[in-house]
C-alpha cells in the first residue's frame, strides 16, 4: 500500500471484508459501570457488580473511588470479575486527593459534583484532551449553590481545584442542558447528598439533549433509593431527605451491568454490510439505554433486523433492491451510535443526513470535524454544520494513504472498521485507543468477520 510509510508506528491493516457472521457477548455498559461505581461506594451497606465494563474510563473511576478510602473487593466467578463495593453511606473518607481522570467524562462530571457538595480538597486533572472539554456549566451551576470550585488553567475547563464551600439546600439548581447531558446527570446523582429536609429543584436551561442518558441515571438513582421526579425534562425534583440515620443511597445488594448499547452498533452494522447473521447479547429490547433505538435506525435504511428482550439480529439487507438506503434523521437521543450511522452512509443510495449531533463537537475530539476530514479519504461526499453531517457514497473508492487518523477517539476507530467492507485495503492508525471502552474490539472483530486478515 504506497500510503505505509506515513503510517503511525502502530497501524492496524484492514483488508477488504465480504462477510460476517456469528454473536457476541457485549462488554458492560461504560454509561451504567460509571455510574453505578459512584452509587455503590455512596450508598449505604454492600453493593455485588457483575458484568462491570473493565476499560480504560471505569479504572479511572475506580481508581478515584479507591484514593477517596473507598473499600472494593474484586474475584471471579465462573470466569467473570466480580466487584464488590462497600458503601461510604453519603460520604468519602478521605477529604484529600489528587485524582486523574484521563479522558472519562462520565468520571470526572459527576465526581466533581459529588466532591464540591460534600467538601474537601481535591484537585481534579486529565489527559490534555480532558483539558479542552468544557465543564464550565456544571461549574456555575455547583457555584450558585455556594460550592467553591478554581479553575487551574483555562477558566471554564479542567484542571479544577474544589475546595469546602458552604452550600445551600434550598435554593433551585439550574444548568444547561444543550451543551451535554452529563452536566444534568453529575447534579441529579451528587444532589440528594446535601440530605436537604425539602426537595430540591433542578431547572434546565435550553433544551436537553441525550435524553436517554438522563433516563440512565434517573432508573439507577431508583435502584439505590433515591426516585427523581420528572417534569417534561425541563425540572427534575430530589425528593426530600426525611431519615437522618443515614444517607440518601440504599445499596440494592446485586447488581448486573447491561451490554454496551453503544458498542453493540458496530456489530449490528455488521449484520448489515456482511449479511450475517450477527447476534449481540446483554442489550435488547428492555435495555435501560438509548443506543439500542440504533436498531430501528438501521431497520429504516433497509437491514433486517429482530431482538428480544436482552439480544438483537441482523441478517443482511430485507430492503426489495437489497441496498442499504441513506436517511434523514434527528440523533439527539442517540449521539454515539450515530456514529456509525455517518459511517454506513459510505454503503447507502442516496444521502444520510445526521442532525443533533452537535455534542459531537465536545467529545473526545471534535467528531464532527474528524468525521468530515477521514469519510473524504475514502472520496465520499460530505457537508457538515455546527450540529449535522450529510454524506453520500464515494463514486469511486479512494485508499486513505495516510490510514484512517483515530484523534485518540475510541469510536473513531470502532466506526471506521466497518470501511473495510469497501474494495480497498487500509490502515487504522493507533487502533489501540479501543482501550477507552473495548480493549478487545479488533479481537471481537476478527471472531466475526470472513475472508479479512489483519496485520
Amino acid at each position: 500500500m504506497s500510503g505505509r510509510a506515513n503510517m503511525s508506528s502502530k497501524a492496524l491493516l484492514m483488508s477488504p471484508t465480504t462477510s460476517a457472521k456469528g454473536e457476541i457477548q457485549l462488554p458492560g455498559s461504560k454509561s451504567i459501570s460509571n455510574r453505578v461505581l459512584l452509587l455503590s461506594a455512596l450508598a449505604k451497606g454492600t453493593t455485588t457488580l457483575q458484568g462491570l465494563l473493565d476499560a480504560d474510563d471505569t479504572r479511572v473511576m475506580r481508581d478515584a473511588l479507591a484514593k477517596l478510602g473507598v473499600p472494593m473487593k474484586t474475584y471471579s466467578k465462573n470466569n467473570e470479575e466480580i466487584i464488590e463495593i462497600t458503601g461510604q453511606d453519603g460520604k468519602f473518607p478521605e477529604i484529600s486527593a489528587d485524582l486523574f481522570m484521563g479522558n472519562a467524562g462520565t468520571a470526572i462530571r459527576p465526581l466533581t459534583a459529588a466532591l464540591a457538595i460534600l467538601g474537601g480538597e481535591y484537585h481534579l486533572h486529565g489527559v490534555p484532551r480532558m483539558h479542552e472539554r468544557p465543564i464550565a456549566d456544571l461549574v456555575d451551576g455547583l457555584q450558585g449553590i455556594g460550592a467553591k470550585i478554581d479553575y487551574l488553567g483555562t477558566t471554564g475547563y479542567p484542571p479544577i481545584q474544589i475546595h469546602v464551600g458552604q452550600i445551600h439546600s434550598d435554593q433551585v439548581v439550574q444548568v444547561r442542558g444543550d451543551v451535554s447531558s452529563q452536566y444534568l446527570t453529575a447534579l441529579l446523582m451528587a444532589l440528594p447528598l446535601l440530605r436537604s429536609p425539602k426537595p430540591i429543584r433542578i431547572e434546565v436551561i435550553g433544551d436537553l439533549i441525550s435524553k436517554p442518558y438522563i433516563e440512565i441515571t434517573t432508573n439507577l438513582m431508583g435502584k439505590f433509593g433515591v426516585q427523581v421526579q420528572n417534569d417534561a425534562w425541563q425540572v427534575f425534583t430530589i425528593p426530600a431527605h426525611t431519615n437522618l440515620e443515614q444517607g440518601p443511597y440504599i445499596a440494592p445488594g446485586k447488581f448486573k451491568v447491561e451490554g454496551d448499547a453503544s458498542s453493540a452498533s458496530y456489530f449490528l452494522a455488521l449484520g448489515a454490510l456482511g449479511q450475517g447473521p450477527v447476534t449481540v447479547r446483554g442489550a435488547g429490547r428492555d435495555s435501560i439505554q438509548g443506543d439500542v433505538a440504533f436498531a430501528h435506525a438501521l431497520s429504516m435504511m433497509g437491514a433486517n433486523v429482530t431482538q428480544g428482550s436482552d439480544w438483537i439480529e441482523v441478517r443482511g439487507i430485507g430492503s426489495d433492491d437489497g441496498c442499504l438506503h441513506g436517511i434523514d434523521l434527528d440523533c439527539t437521543a442517540i449521539p454515539d451510535a450515530a456514529m456509525t450511522l455517518a459511517v454506513l452512509g459510505m454503503f447507502a443510495t442516496g444521502k444520510t443526513r445526521l442532525t443533533g449531533i452537535a455534542s459531537w463537537r465536545v467529545k473526545e475530539t471534535d467528531r464532527i470535524a474528524a468525521m468530515v476530514c477521514e469519510l473524504s479519504k475514502f472520496g465520499a461526499t460530505v457537508a457538515s454544520g455546527q450540529d449535522f453531517i450529510e454524506i453520500e457514497a464515494p463514486q469511486t473508492w479512494l485508499v486513505p494513504e495516510s490510514g484512517v487518523d483515530t484523534y485518540d477517539d475510541h469510536r473513531m476507530a470502532m466506526c471506521f472498521s466497518l470501511a473495510s467492507f469497501g474494495p480497498n485495503a487500509f490502515f487504522i492508525n493507533d487502533p489501540d485507543c479501543v482501550s477507552k471502552t473495548f480493549p478487545k474490539y479488533f479481537e471481537v472483530w476478527r471472531q466475526l468477520v470472513q475472508n479479512h486478515s489483519t496485520t
